[in-house]
């Protein structure tokens, strides 16, 4: 991709970031988009209940989000390079060391750990972009890097589905991303004359949390989708369950994120991110109606990958670029929250009532829409004002 380099900057090609960032994110996507996949081998394999296996996905929520301001911090202070091949590393241990476990409370001990990585690492790969980016197609930029993070799963899962146990897929995946990581994020690196508000200053915004609100709510159908499909679709026949786990929620959500990305140049960070959350809230609705396959579609189309990539894109947008990966990667905590509603609450209430936990999965999809709207005209006159 031949890509000039911005002004000022010494000259570098700046689609070399963008095929890193793409390579990590296939790594990282198995995190999320294969767990409907390892699953049913992780309850065979320890021998646990659902709700057991899904404190594991809950665990990945939370440690891949709290980490993410963290290694943010350091990646903008000192580059993205030392704390990304720290991250790398872990992300490759949270496999290996699921094939080591022979019991799931050491399978919750790796996970964690390898979803501290896998969280830097997503804070990584989506900064370079935005960053390299800055001065033109930021949104489809990030699109191409973050279309990784469901191409990845989708060419992976069928594998999955197919392997006997969870050994054999999480020792060749780990020892796959160990060999390639760390030698790619070697040549990572931002760039300079980079302006922004510090993190300090953002959290203490209204846009900021209002942002914040609606980002946690948006997340929820996609956890849910992404979690708890071999539950809620569990009177479809074998072989379209099969399609909807493995195929569609990656593949409709990577390929869909350059799309978004190259509208949202257009249309605007704010009103494309607002549509896919409307979008997202009508799947939420199908689901609730029995309608699976469509609602996976819907969400898969709409949802995770390129309504995260694009929240992102607001955060740059709203409050600058030179801190974008510690101040994305608070937004990104917000994932935590809506990935153990999403998961782990959603899995309880299901236990008690299917259509209880139908109407918390739109309720909060409802609210990622009814939460961005006041954000539209504060940034327009932000914008305004910074033009003046």
């Amino acid at each position: 991709m031949g890509c000039p380099p911005l002004v000022g900057e010494v000259t570098v090609d700046r689609g070399r970031f963008l095929a890193i960032g793409f390579v990590i994110m296939c790594f990282n996507s198995l995190y999320q988009y294969s767990w409907n996949a390892l699953e049913p081998l992780l309850m065979a394999g320890f021998k646990a209940s659902i709700v057991q296996v899904a404190l594991g996905f809950a665990l990945f929520s939370i440690f891949s989000s709290l980490f993410q301001p963290v290694g943010g911090h350091f990646a903008d202070r000192d580059g993205p390079r030392k704390v990304g091949i720290v991250a790398s590393v872990l992300s490759a241990l949270g496999f290996l060391g699921t094939y080591a476990s022979h019991s799931i409370y050491y399978f919750y001990v790796f996970w964690s750990m390898g979803s501290v990585g896998e969280g830097i690492l997503y804070g990584i790969a989506a900064n370079m972009a935005m960053k390299w980016f800055r001065d033109r197609m930021g949104g489809f930029a990030t699109g191409i890097v973050s279309m990784g993070f469901g191409l990845g799963s989708a060419i992976a899962n069928p594998f999955i589905s197919m392997a006997p146990n969870y050994g054999v897929v999480t020792l060749a995946i780990g020892l796959t991303e160990v060999a390639v990581l760390p030698i790619l994020l070697w040549f990572s690196e931002y760039p300079t004359k980079l302006t922004g508000q510090r993190p300090g200053q953002v959290i203490l915004t209204s846009r900021f949390w209002l942002i914040y609100a609606s980002f946690v709510g948006a997340v929820v159908p996609l956890a849910v989708v992404s979690s708890e499909l071999p539950v809620v679709g569990k009177e479809l026949p074998q072989w379209e369950l099969v399609t909807l786990i493995s195929v569609l929620p990656p593949l409709l959500s990577g390929g869909m994120r350059p799309f978004f990305g190259f509208i949202a140049d257009r249309l605007g960070i704010l009103r494309t991110t607002l549509l896919l959350n409307v979008l997202l809230t009508i799947g939420a609705v199908l689901l609730w109606v029995g309608q699976v396959a469509a609602s996976t579609v819907l969400i898969g189309f709409a949802g995770g990958g390129s309504m995260i990539t694009l929240y992102f894109n607001v955060a740059g947008e709203v409050f600058g670029t030179r801190f974008s990966t510690v101040n994305s990667g608070i937004l990104y905590t917000g994932k935590a929250l809506g990935g153990i509603l999403g998961s782990l609450v959603f899995a309880l209430i299901y236990t008690i009532s299917a259509t209880w936990a139908m109407l918390f999965n739109t309720t909060l999809a409802l609210i990622g829409v009814l939460a961005l709207l006041p954000v539209l005209p504060m940034t327009r006159s932000t914008i305004k004002v910074r033009a003046r």
